[in-house]
């Protein structure tokens, strides 16, 4: 089955709305996970509650390292925050540039969430659909 990750700084919002999605839309597809580079407390309370509004409970996430993910994946995918990763092995990387809501109002929370789903959906699909170079 294919890895794929999602990674930004504190795996406190967004890249932690794709692994909520894709474990949710795909679990036949791929296995999905989340990490940051950095150390942080929790995950944001508005990232929950906008989750819960889309029916993923992510109640129960934390953040997590990369260390805490599987140490050789198929795809690795950053939300755009500029990150630099150590390198992770990987068949294939892109950087998905989703501006990061923290510190706005809820509203914001709801338009990324949107925007991480529809990103979720198009990867589905292109792992489906063989387009992903590296993964064939």
């Amino acid at each position: 089955m294919i890895k794929v990750a999602f990674v930004c700084v504190h795996n406190s919002c967004r890249s932690q709305m794709a692994e909520g999605f894709a474990k949710s839309l795909c679990k036949e597809v791929f296995e999905a996970y989340s990490a940051g580079t950095e150390n942080y407390p929790e995950v944001k309370p508005l990232a929950v509650e906008v989750m819960e509004e889309a029916g993923v409970d992510m109640s129960s996430h934390h953040p997590k390292l990369l260390s805490d993910i599987p140490e050789e994946l198929d795809l690795l995918i950053t939300m755009g925050c500029n990150v630099s990763c150590p390198f992770v092995p990987n068949k294939h990387s892109e950087d998905w540039g989703l501006d990061d809501p923290s510190g706005g109002p809820i509203e914001d929370f709801r338009v990324t969430r949107e925007l991480v789903r529809s990103k979720v959906l198009e990867l589905i699909k292109r792992i489906e659909n063989n387009e992903i170079e590296g993964l064939n």
